[in-house]
């Protein structure tokens, strides 16, 4: 049987004006736990004392791990310290990443214990919480103020992110570097309440953190975090976290979602086009921006044969679909689309476009003739993005109108300005309600005032609606020169008429 290698584990000493404790800190290491060490790293924040010297002289004592001490020669913080620390602790094949103050405020004694459950593959993170048994904290001289404020923030972090942490404050902790490497920490801020928000990554990404107890101590070092600026930083980053759910804001700190989320019957502009495509036959459908294809399943459903289209293959998506093909629209469409369809569909695409007029030019050539494009594009006009622009308070979203991917923003006026000039004529422009569902849920609320936004849209669609959903078909009309049977775009869209033919257009006036 093969043996399988120990893993690699690491110890993070992230230490900042720490002369006169890191060494004792560093003492404190179980002798026994020693020699499982594989590094260990002292990252000196840009002390003002002699800490570096202090981490140099402890490296080269007789029968220590092997340590690799650093002085940034510029303060970092808090969080940029422990992003140089962590990508070091990848960059050097680390498996596992012990998180221990140089001041000595939590026990280096439980180090086997913090990476225990790592290695027996129960977690990704183990937290050091100091309140796990009750009175400890303050036995062990945690200001008051401090412990309090400690489980409010605690509780309040919890309830909004659905977790069930004995503490979010404790800065003893341990990481799988694996599961490091699959969060975007360098996005995170650098002051202190980047443990904060690699909680709130970890949770987001579904990753498992286990709690063990462990003591407190409060000696005379100097703490250097601002309480009331570290709970305000703490409570924006989960109200952020929480608002980013709802796709307002951007939170670079937390991966945006690949795929697009289809959730029949919620008023959106993808239920409303499913709904216009019940009522029409079986076709050909060419669905553009696919994503994973959830839309097109349930057009496959009503008996639609559907090719999907998109930058991007969302895992499943092929399953989904009778045909996918992988395509930059920015690029133009593939030659291996082909035409003669029934139906294009591109709901909520050509905002994203920075040539939406060019790229519809070319849907209208695959359509059949007679056949029918279905897309929606969100209502720039809306009192949403009025308020924010009147009250100068422009900024991106994650979702919706202001989605930070758009690159173009439509009206009603503008829509019908833009399908026209792409050789389209309307035959259908609905408005869609504010998505009341997506921001409160299912609830009572929720439907009384999605009711009442549906209710105004159609009142004054330009102000309420949401978003515009148009039924399109390819401009037919024709007229008569000499004999000829001339379709109007196609002398519309010429640079000049030939001689020949403006003698022929003379002649049939």
């Amino acid at each position: 049987m093969k043996e399988i290698p120990s893993p690699r584990i690491g110890i993070l000493v992230v230490a900042y004006n720490a002369e006169s404790t890191l060494e004792k800190t560093l003492d404190r290491i179980p002798k026994d736990f020693r020699p499982r060490i594989a590094e260990i790293l002292i990252l000196d924040d840009a002390s003002s004392d002699g800490t570096f010297t202090a981490g140099c002289r402890w490296s080269q004592l007789d029968g220590m791990p092997p340590t690799v001490v650093m002085r940034h020669t510029k303060n970092l913080g808090y969080g940029g310290n422990q992003k140089a620390g962590y990508a070091l602790a990848a960059e050097r094949g680390l498996d596992i990443v012990v998180l221990l103050h140089g001041d000595g405020q939590y026990a280096p004694e439980l180090l086997p214990e913090m990476v225990a459950p790592i290695e027996r593959g129960e977690c990704e993170a183990v937290f050091g919480s100091r309140m796990m048994r009750s009175g400890s904290a303050l036995k062990g001289g945690m200001p008051f103020y401090k412990w309090l404020g400690n489980r409010v923030l605690t509780r309040f972090e919890n309830g909004l992110l659905g977790s069930r942490l004995t503490e979010f404050h404790s800065g003893y902790r341990a990481y799988s570097v694996a599961a490091l490497r699959r969060l975007p920490i360098d996005r995170n801020t650098d002051a202190f309440d980047f443990d904060t928000q690699i909680i709130v990554q970890l949770l987001d990404a579904g990753m498992r953190i286990k709690e063990i107890p462990v003591p407190t101590y409060y000696g005379d070092e100097i703490c250097y975090v601002n309480g009331l600026r570290y709970a305000k930083d703490v409570v924006k980053d989960v109200l952020e976290y929480r608002l980013a759910l709802k796709g307002f804001g951007t939170c670079p700190w937390i991966p945006k979602p690949v795929d697009y989320a289809f959730k029949e019957g919620d008023g959106s502009s993808h239920s409303a086009i499913l709904r216009i495509m019940r009522g029409l036959p079986p076709g050909r459908v060419l669905d553009v921006g696919c994503s994973g294809g959830l839309f097109a399943e349930r057009l496959e459903d009503l008996g639609h044969t559907v090719t999907g289209l998109d930058f991007v293959e969302v895992p499943g998506v092929r399953d989904r679909c009778s045909e996918f093909l992988l395509a930059d629209l920015e690029e133009g469409l593939p030659p291996q689309v082909g035409a003669d369809y029934d139906y294009v569909v591109a709901g909520d695409v050509i905002e994203h476009l920075s040539r939406p007029e060019h790229v519809l030019r070319e849907l209208r050539e695959v359509l059949r003739p007679g056949g029918r494009m279905l897309l929606s594009v969100p209502n720039f006009s809306h009192w949403y993005s009025r308020l924010r622009v009147a009250f100068g308070a422009f900024g991106y979203d994650r979702r919706g109108i202001l989605d930070e991917t758009h690159l173009r923003f439509f009206t009603r006026s503008s829509l019908r300005r833009t399908v026209r000039a792409a050789g389209f004529d309307q035959l259908q422009v609905t408005s869609t309600g504010a998505p009341f569902w997506s921001v409160l849920g299912g609830g009572a609320v929720a439907r009384t005032l999605g009711g009442i936004s549906r209710l105004l849209t159609r009142v004054r669609p330009t102000l309420f609606g949401y978003q515009y959903v148009a039924v399109l078909t390819p401009h037919a009309a024709q007229t008569i020169v000499a004999g000829e049977h001339v379709d109007v775009q196609d002398i519309l869209n010429r640079q000049y008429v030939p001689a020949e033919v403006a003698g022929r257009v003379g002649a049939g006036t």
